[in-house]
């Protein structure tokens, strides 16, 4: 997201374009990549170990906005105390599967076959909708962030 914003910038135009762009009519925009991703680490942390996520109004409209929605996010995640997970992995996982059905499995699996092919899937769409648009991203953004900046 630092680079979207720097690119931008830099080729001078509204990050608007970039927050609503989507790659195909029937997909989500990247502001609803970023901020499903987000959701979805929350959640999983959350569901686990019981402790109530942050809400977030899923009010940003900027590529800044959204930067912060990860930051925050992050900050959460990091917040939770490793102790507030041990132990569950046979938990059981209720969570909803669409608009109106449900799935429910022992936390171990969710965390591994739903919870984080998810964040990867969207993570990966907003990466390919950035670099669609010209935005000088690579390998080494998707798998290092900024640790490959420095």
């Amino acid at each position: 997201m630092d680079k979207a914003v720097a690119d931008a910038k830099a080729r001078n135009f509204e990050g608007k374009v970039l927050f609503d762009f989507r790659l195909a009519p029937d997909m989500l925009p990247l502001k609803n990549q970023i901020l499903i991703a987000c959701d979805v680490a929350k959640f999983c942390i959350s569901r686990i170990s019981g402790l109530e996520a942050p809400k977030f109004d899923d009010t940003e409209q900027t590529l800044e906005e959204l930067q912060t929605r990860i930051q925050n996010t992050i900050n959460w995640i990091k917040s939770v105390p490793t102790n507030a997970l041990d132990g569950l992995e046979e938990k059981e996982i209720t969570f909803p599967v669409g608009k109106q059905a449900t799935k429910t499995m022992k936390a171990l699996d969710y965390l591994n076959s739903w919870a984080i092919p998810n964040v990867y899937f969207h993570v990966t769409t907003a990466y390919n909708i950035l670099r669609h648009n010209g935005v000088k991203l690579g390998k080494g953004d998707y798998l290092l962030g900024p640790a490959n900046q420095a």
